[in-house]
């Protein structure tokens, strides 16, 4: 655990203010629910929820059979980080921080596809450079309760590959059914 040398006093309903230092470098925005534990030293730990967190067991599955159905890499992440990676290299993936760009797709609950090789590339993570790795891609958000909980990337490497509704469905299937996984 990390020392901040900042002390804060519990108020009188039990509240206690995290600074806003350590909200912005955690990315804590407003109305973000955080999970507490404690431990047997008696130390309190807050982490940042993350719904889709919960099934990564699952999500990872469930990228292996898109990746299989769709012969493309198949990335499903919540809403800071990717949480599971198939058909492509993990370690460029795997619980990486999501890029500015993806996290604003996700703000505005927007579908992205590029269709052909001319269109802009969505860097997936924060490593990416902005550098065109991918010919082609589909973003879709996962949406629960209304409210934006992370995204099922589709991505393809090969010059001639374009992808069309068909991979825009199956995105969208997917993310459909991880959104209703949320609601149960």
């Amino acid at each position: 655990m990390k020392a901040t040398g900042v002390v804060r006093r519990i108020d009188d309903l039990g509240r206690v203010v995290i600074p806003k230092e350590i909200r912005k470098t955690l990315r804590i925005k407003e109305g973000e629910p955080l999970e507490i534990f404690t431990d047997r030293e008696g130390q309190v730990i807050l982490k940042k929820y993350s719904p889709i967190g919960e099934l990564s067991e699952f999500a990872t599955g469930y990228a292996e059979t898109l990746s299989k159905t769709t012969g493309h890499i198949a990335c499903i992440t919540d809403k800071d980080t990717v949480i599971a990676v198939s058909g492509g290299a993990k370690k460029e993936f795997l619980e990486q921080n999501i890029s500015d760009e993806l996290e604003q797709l996700m703000e505005d609950k927007e579908v992205y596809t590029s269709k052909d090789n001319s269109d802009v590339s969505v860097p997936i993570t924060k490593n990416g450079n902005n550098e065109r790795k991918y010919n082609a891609q589909v973003v879709y958000p996962i949406i629960s309760n209304g409210d934006t909980i992370g995204t099922v990337i589709l991505l393809s490497k090969e010059s001639n590959t374009k992808m069309n509704e068909v991979e825009k469905k199956v995105a969208q299937s997917a993310a459909t059914f991880l959104g209703s996984q949320m609601e149960i």
